[in-house]
């Protein structure tokens, strides 16, 4: 294919000219229409028509934070997907999840992925934390005229702080407001429920095991009354996804590891279907 130098076989000359480390700039001059901020906005707002993903945790614990989604995609009182993944990788030492219109959410990840990673190969060194969830604001403010019509992209940002060797999390709103958020956070129509779940469960130090039990706990409570969050499957064996980050990096729990933990949330259910109660001091 002839390129704008009129040769084959070559770059175009903006792959070949110096400028920023920023992806996401070199496409906004080279190619804006690819950004998803940049998209026609539908002509009326939208408002079932479109999957949305509902609930994401994140937990701190002593040797990192843990984040877990549930598996739950829905179109106004319709399941559009039962086993949608919601919790990725953002890179080697952070996570995004992902809550609100499905299908913007999944471009800005993979979008967010690229610069993070386009950004490292340039410098040669990754961006910090604070930088990474800066620059995940800046992609949300830019799709504000999409999240005005209804298609709307509310994730939940953690990660390891490899400078002060701890974990954090970072909560945000569709204006691309950026908020650290302290020991535990939730986003998605679920929330409320998780976060209430979160403030009875979660103690300084808690172990990895403790956190992932805590996270599947306040899902739990999260589906049993909010009816978009989907609870645990046992019979599909479908599973919230879960994933630690440490200075080790990122790791998704095995399948295996979180079926384990979900089957014990279920079994104690039955016991005590509200769950744990935190003792009164």
């Amino acid at each position: 294919m002839a390129t704008e130098t009129g040769y084959l076989g070559r770059l175009p000359s903006a792959f070949m000219t110096p400028g920023s480390s920023s992806f996401t700039e070199f496409l906004a001059s080279y190619a804006p229409e690819l950004l998803p901020g940049r998209r026609t906005p539908p002509q009326q707002a939208v408002t079932t028509e479109a999957p949305h993903g509902t609930t994401i945790v994140a937990v701190v614990f002593r040797d990192g934070v843990v984040m877990a989604g549930d598996r739950r995609a829905t179109m106004g009182n319709v399941i559009a997907q039962r086993d949608i993944e919601k919790v990725y990788p953002a890179d080697d030492y952070s996570c995004i999840g992902i809550a609100g219109s499905a299908g913007m959410a999944l471009e800005i990840v993979r979008l967010f992925q690229v610069e993070l990673e386009h950004y490292e190969k340039i410098e040669g060194n990754p961006l910090s934390l604070d930088g990474k969830a800066n620059k995940l604001a800046q992609m949300i403010r830019a799709n504000l005229g999409m999240a005005m019509q209804g298609l709307a992209v509310v994730p939940l940002f953690a990660g390891y702080d490899l400078d002060r060797n701890e974990g954090r999390i970072f909560s945000y709103d569709v204006t691309g407001g950026r908020y650290e958020e302290h020991s535990f956070h939730s986003v998605g129509s679920g929330s409320l429920f998780a976060r209430g779940a979160l403030k009875k469960l979660y103690r300084e130090g808690l172990s990895t095991e403790e956190a992932i039990l805590a996270c599947v706990h306040a899902l739990y409570d999260a589906a049993d009354d909010d009816s978009a969050t989907g609870s645990p499957d046992l019979t599909r064996k479908i599973y919230p996804v879960v994933a630690a980050v440490t200075a080790d990096g990122f790791r998704r729990i095995s399948d295996e590891e979180t079926g384990q933990i979900v089957q014990r949330v279920v079994d104690a259910r039955m016991i005590e279907p509200n769950g744990p109660k935190a003792p009164l001091s």
